[in-house]
């Protein structure tokens, strides 16, 4: 078997063993294929090289039913981490918030969106006026305007399309973020960086979990997480597309 070995000698306190644990929580999912872990510690994870072929319509369909039976595998809270899992939180090479509630707007503002605003002013990526926008937007969603009755989904949390390998399988996904979410949040991060075949996606989702109205519209919602993510570190490009959603989540927000 082929593997491979990510290192890093600076890594923090659990941050191997996180995406460990977010791996296995997935698998055991019985949706979305994930690469073995063959070994992990500080430091360092050894994982199955997963072969890549080119995407095609089949395997990006079969990938989104997947997906829908992951996220239907749900999770004890929303922001609750992989079950067994009592350490910190990553997305990339940021801590998130441990922070879970019963209510998804309220974990959603205060535990993923609003963490990352004042890492994205000091990193001159976000005006204050810009910052000043994000929280203005996350009122409403902390107050629950875009609370539904979805339970906590099973998300992989950091579903861009770098995490989204067509093997010859079928679709395996590397890297999460995994804990309890909205499973909008990771079809709205598949649609920011372009996922291949997303409509195919989209549409075998859709044959196991129902859309709710308004899907579409409520996607800058959805990606206020990854943009306040990527404006902390990744440049003034991502505070420029975090304001523009945090506008748009507030006029959505003006109309209901």
């Amino acid at each position: 078997m082929q593997v491979v070995r990510k290192e890093r000698a600076d890594a923090p306190e659990g941050f191997f063993q996180a995406e460990a644990a977010g791996l296995a929580w997935l698998a055991d999912a019985g949706g979305v294929a994930t690469p073995r872990v063959i070994d992990v510690g500080p430091g360092r994870i050894v994982l199955e090289r997963i072969r890549t072929v080119r995407p095609d319509a089949a395997a990006a369909r079969a990938f989104g039913r997947a997906l829908a039976e992951t996220h239907h595998a749900g999770a004890d809270a929303f922001g609750a981490p992989p079950a067994g899992w009592g350490g910190p939180l990553y997305i990339g090479r940021r801590e998130m918030p441990r922070t879970t509630s019963d209510s998804w707007g309220r974990f959603y503002a205060t535990a993923r969106v609003l963490p990352f605003v004042d890492v994205a002013v000091d990193a001159g990526n976000l005006t204050s006026a810009e910052a000043d926008l994000v929280r203005r937007a996350c009122d409403p969603v902390a107050d629950g305007a875009f609370d539904d009755d979805s339970p906590p989904a099973r998300i992989h949390g950091d579903l861009w399309n770098g995490n989204v390998l067509f093997s010859p399988d079928g679709v395996v996904v590397i890297d999460p973020a995994a804990h309890g979410g909205h499973g909008e949040t990771d079809l709205a991060m598949l649609d920011l960086f372009g996922c291949p075949g997303l409509d195919d996606v989209l549409a075998g989702y859709d044959e196991v979990a129902s859309p709710r109205a308004g899907r579409r519209e409520r996607v800058p919602l959805h990606q206020l997480h990854p943009l306040a993510v990527h404006a902390a570190g990744h440049g003034r490009a991502y505070g420029v597309a975090l304001a523009d959603a945090a506008r748009r989540v507030l006029h959505l927000a003006a109309r209901r």
